[in-house]
């Protein structure tokens, strides 16, 4: 059995592929096009499918509840056979006449309920197994999530005879995609003690799972805008990237070989051991315990003023200034992503699936940014506020918005790039500022209370760019609309909404600086203490 140190850093590993397929719904915009003309359905409905994943996450909190109860790979399990049914029943009867709009979009809910499932379990993993370490897990673990739409829309390009109905070969990758890796991964998803964590071999291990990181991102990237220009195919994109998905097994691997040659030189050290004198002793036993206690009064002093959950949370003013930004940030910009294809094409654009594997890359990094962050300002004995880093970022996403009114291709690159690393970026930094805001006993709860969120804005947002674009099409006598005109209305009110969520997130650090984000002195004076020894 895997000593704790090597197996929950497997786990992580195992968190990190269950995220890289757990954005099924990302791939949306690839072929909702397709879907439209084959089931005949309107631009609202068609958004009300969008919205359909992103109401799944409404029940999200039953993931929280049963992970209190049931072991973690079973939560997981759970929400991979969601997705299985979900996107399954679509895949087999989507030319039956008798699949009519009701079926996909309670499909489609199921499906994406399934994905609160699994990340729920990803986000506990990181937290219980990272101690010391949890934001920067967290924050590594779902930059993956970024990835997702990147990674279908390669397998699907790849991938024989799944080119001949781009809508039915994305359903049949979304469907059984996650359960593969789900039941591949589930003996690692558990919670370790970290009694015996070592700080060192922890920060050498990050090191080398950011330069890991860093290198898939940049595959992700050339795959995205790139391959063409350096005549790389499809197929060997796509190796090189499970390839570099592959490699962070090697670090768990190798702390377990680090760990079976520390056996072998301690049993040869320990007759010295006993020669030890009593007060030599003494002192090494009293030493460990001031490095514990300093260790225990540092965890204690990350945590907020209270423990807050269930209903608890709803009277306080805090969330509603956390749901209501994080919904005209994070949310819209996802709203945005969701509608990627359709923009696309009202501009004309042919390669839909370039535009969304470029924001599919750009959203792995931002959501990277934070962990980088944690780990630096942490090494430093300091640490960023949460809902600092969320309003940061949420000003560039608004100017983004404003620049897609510019008709040219250039800026509708540069926008998605922008609100794709700013979207993933609020939401890796929101796993963090939950538990920095209303504590971590509650957490699996407390999230997806708050991301109930996302079916909200993307209801709204997006029946009513859908209401704008069918109107702007009425207009000209026709079903579809073309040119930068048709979203100009939305774009002008999207960066209207986004600087309303940056000052209502600016209101909420005000209110919760004086704990949240606080990190004591202690921490590098402790760092500074074990480099000394």
């Amino acid at each position: 059995m895997s000593s704790p140190s090597s197996a929950h850093w497997l786990s992580l590993v195992g968190s990190i592929w269950l995220q890289t397929i757990n954005g099924p719904n990302s791939d949306f915009p690839v072929y909702s096009s397709q879907l439209k003309e084959l089931k005949g359905i309107s631009q609202v409905q068609l958004n009300f499918l969008a919205f359909a994943s992103d109401a799944g996450k409404l029940f999200g909190w039953f993931s929280g509840v049963a992970a209190l109860h049931v072991p973690l790979w079973l939560v997981a399990f759970v929400g991979a056979a969601f997705g299985l049914v979900g996107y399954g029943v679509q895949y087999l009867f989507l030319d039956s006449a008798g699949l009519r709009f009701w079926h996909l979009f309670l499909l489609t809910a199921l499906a994406g309920n399934g994905i609160c499932w699994i990340n729920t379990v990803c986000y506990l993993l990181c937290i219980g197994n990272f101690a010391s370490r949890s934001r920067v897990a967290v924050s590594l673990a779902t930059s993956y999530l970024g990835l997702s739409a990147k990674v279908y829309t390669s397998l699907a390009e790849t991938m024989p005879g799944l080119a001949d109905s781009k809508a039915k070969a994305y359903l049949l990758l979304n469907a059984v995609v996650p359960m593969i890796v789900t039941v591949a991964v589930a003996p690692t998803l558990r919670l370790f003690d970290l009694k015996g964590e070592s700080m060192s071999t922890t920060d050498t291990a990050l090191l080398v799972m950011f330069a890991i990181t860093l290198a898939t991102g940049a595959c992700a990237v050339v795959g995205s805008i790139g391959s063409t220009a350096i005549g790389l195919s499809s197929r060997e994109h796509m190796v090189s990237l499970s390839v570099l998905l592959a490699i962070p097994v090697l670090i768990p691997v190798a702390l377990r070989v680090r760990e079976s040659m520390d056996k072998i030189w301690e049993a040869k050290r320990e007759n010295r051991i006993h020669d030890l004198g009593s007060d030599e002793a003494a002192v090494v036993i009293e030493m460990t315990d001031v490095i514990t206690t300093k260790e225990e009064e540092t965890v204690a002093a990350e945590k907020p003023q209270e423990e807050v959950g269930g209903l608890q949370l709803l009277k306080k003013p805090d969330f509603w200034l956390y749901f209501f930004s994080y919904m005209f940030s994070g949310t819209l910009g996802l709203v945005f992503l969701n509608n990627l294809g359709q923009i696309a094409e009202s501009r004309g654009l042919e390669q839909t699936s370039t535009l969304v594997s470029l924001s599919s890359s750009f959203g792995f990094f931002g959501r990277l940014l934070p962990s980088f962050m944690d780990y630096y300002s942490a090494k430093s004995g300091h640490s960023i506020s949460r809902t600092a880093s969320m309003a940061s970022l949420m000003a560039p996403m608004a100017g983004a918005f404003f620049l897609l009114l510019n008709p040219g291709d250039f800026f509708l690159y540069a926008s998605t790039a922008i609100i794709g690393t700013c979207t993933g970026a609020i939401t890796s930094v929101a796993v963090s500022a939950t538990s920095e805001l209303f504590g971590s006993k509650n957490f699996g709860v407390n999230h997806n209370i708050l991301v109930s969120n996302i079916p909200v804005g993307s209801l709204c947002f997006g029946y009513f760019s859908a209401f704008l674009y069918q109107r702007e099409a009425a207009a000209r006598g026709g079903a579809t609309c073309s040119g930068a005109s048709c979203y100009r209305e939305t774009f002008t009110i999207w960066g209207a909404t986004c600087v309303v969520g940056t000052l209502l997130c600016v209101v909420l650090y005000l209110r919760s600086r004086s704990f949240a984000g606080r990190l004591p002195v202690r921490l590098a004076n402790l760092l500074g203490a074990r480099q000394k020894a």
